[in-house]
């Protein structure tokens, strides 16, 4: 029961920094989504529209505790972790 919830906590960090990079993107930036990924990608600030994009996990980890899924919380803060080892890889490289 314990690895099903980090699971479920994690599916649920990886698709909330999705979203908050895609609403990144659609509220601030004038391209299309393709284009401003592109564009981040040879400016090389992929990393950072991940990272903003990572935001919305802070809501899903803290809403976990708030209703005491402490197991999915972790599964959140290993997919945000995920996500900060990805970045350091794209800056790094």
């Amino acid at each position: 029961m314990t690895k099903k919830e980090i699971f479920i906590g994690f599916a649920v960090g990886i698709i909330a920094n999705i979203l908050g990079t895609l609403a990144y993107i659609l509220i601030f930036s004038e391209y299309k989504i393709d284009e401003t990924l592109k564009i981040a990608r040879e400016e090389g600030h992929l990393g950072s529209l991940l990272a903003l994009g990572a935001l919305l996990n802070l809501i899903a980890f803290f809403g976990f505790l708030k209703i005491k899924r402490d197991n999915r919380a972790k599964g959140v803060l290993i997919a945000t972790m995920l996500c900060a080892i990805f970045i350091l890889i794209l800056k790094i490289f």
